[in-house]
């Protein structure tokens, strides 16, 4: 295992696989680098960078749960390129790491090659920020993994022929089992910070100049078909502004999709492509 140390001396968790083209993996919100583990194998040669977030996986949690935000994030992931001696990278990103890639082509063009967005754009669905407050930094109610696998299928709507083996693997990255049952793989005070970063601005940013920003490099969007976080609207609007984008939807897929999907490694095989 391989550990860095942010600027304000968080100690962070990264893995580092491959070689050629370095592309940097970022998951979403509450998620860590094992969201990854489903495309790596699929992916043509590349350099795979996986960081978990301060709070998140393996990475520390800070004292100052306010600096889960995505500029500190962001700057997390620069201090992770530096740390690594590379100049310039992709980001694949989910959701979460979506924002941070847009985010960054404003504040450090230099370091970005391209991105790949996944199941994120410059406009957020209310309806799929409404879902993720419902679970974010909330005890999980099963004790067990079984408990919690079984669930999962009735609980993730959009979500359509998805083995019970998959829904096994995606509760084991999200809860660690203990005697005492099961417990969140991340902060829970990441909620805390959601909710004072939103009442500290009522209105949501414009995030469209930071797309705007994107689409002058090597960009791919893909989207579940069934999402409640990108509509579709978003994604047309999203094409007229950068025509070249590599464009994914993939059916029986919400909210987000898992990246094995033949249309997902389709998309990301041209954008590796593009940036190589």
């Amino acid at each position: 295992m391989a550990f860095f140390r942010a600027q304000d001396g968080t100690r962070l968790h990264y893995t580092d696989e491959g070689n050629g083209t370095p592309i940097l993996c970022l998951s979403g919100l509450t998620r860590n680098s094992e969201d990854f583990s489903y495309v790596t194998p699929h992916l043509p040669a590349c350099r795979l960078i996986k960081l978990d977030y301060r709070g998140r996986g393996l990475s520390e949690w800070p004292e100052d749960y306010m600096t889960y935000s995505v500029p500190v994030e962001m700057g997390d992931a620069i201090a992770l390129l530096d740390h690594l001696g590379i100049a310039q990278a992709g980001i694949l990103g989910t959701s979460r790491g979506g924002l941070i890639a847009m985010a960054m082509a404003v504040a450090a063009p230099d370091r970005l090659r391209g991105a790949a967005l996944v199941d994120v754009g410059p406009e957020l669905d209310l309806a799929g920020l409404g879902a993720i407050m419902g679970y974010l930094g909330q005890p999980p109610q099963w004790t067990t993994h079984a408990e919690a696998a079984a669930a999962r299928a009735s609980l993730m709507t959009g979500f359509d022929d998805v083995p019970p083996g998959r829904w096994m693997d995606e509760v084991r990255k999200l809860y660690k089992e203990t005697a005492e049952g099961l417990v969140l793989t991340y902060d829970p005070r990441l909620r805390d910070a959601v909710i004072a970063a939103a009442e500290a601005m009522p209105e949501p940013p414009d995030m469209w100049p930071m797309f705007d920003a994107l689409a002058t490099k090597p960009l791919a969007c893909i989207r579940g078909a069934n999402s409640d976080l990108l509509s579709r609207d978003t994604l047309d609007r999203m094409q007229t502004r950068a025509p070249d984008m590599i464009v994914a939807e993939v059916p029986g897929r919400a909210h987000v999709p898992f990246l094995d999907e033949p249309q997902s490694i389709a998309a990301l095989k041209d954008w590796i492509g593009k940036l190589a």
